[in-house]
């Protein structure tokens, strides 16, 4: 395989808590720490309240003239102010539910997560946990394919990760 097409990703942390100043945004650090360390640019990184329309209104945002990868942590799970995956439910043009399921048997606790996946216009949007430990679990357990699901929303000539086999 010779030229390696550059692998962009932004990360945004959903948290009130990181929002307001009072918690320090460590998942957002790790993921880019991970990310980096397989490859990918990081773009950028923001930090934004929990709820419906402020998930929602940075996804438009970011997605925008962006073809690449675009991380969420927090608000997946049952919290009352946990809606991370409506607000990405609300703007997904498709849902990846392959990628949000095999995060999400990672680790037992995945039954609890809501997390979803999918893509908006060039870029593929996959709601992480906001816990440090399982957002990385998760990301770990679906990075082999997000290179080439990536590179599909541009260019679907892409060929299939490590054989020559037709998967249909």
């Amino acid at each position: 395989m010779g030229n390696k097409i550059k692998l962009f990703a932004k990360i945004i942390t959903v948290s009130d808590g990181v929002s307001t100043g009072h918690r320090e945004d460590i998942s957002g650090k790790k993921i880019q720490d991970f990310l980096e360390d397989s490859n990918w640019e990081i773009v950028s990184r923001s930090v934004i309240p929990d709820g419906i329309e402020s998930v929602s209104e940075e996804l438009l945002k970011e997605t925008s003239n962006f073809h690449g990868l675009i991380v969420t942590t927090g608000g997946t799970g049952f919290g009352p102010r946990d809606f991370t995956p409506e607000g990405t439910k609300l703007v997904l043009e498709r849902e990846a539910p392959g990628i949000a399921e095999a995060m999400r048997l990672i680790n037992p606790l995945g039954r609890l997560s809501r997390l979803v996946a999918g893509t908006l216009n060039e870029s593929l949007i996959i709601n992480l946990p906001g816990s440090t430990k399982g957002s990385i679990e998760c990301l770990d357990s679906v990075l082999d394919v997000l290179g080439h699901a990536v590179k599909l929303l541009q260019d679907n000539s892409d060929p299939h990760p490590n054989d020559g086999h037709h998967h249909g």
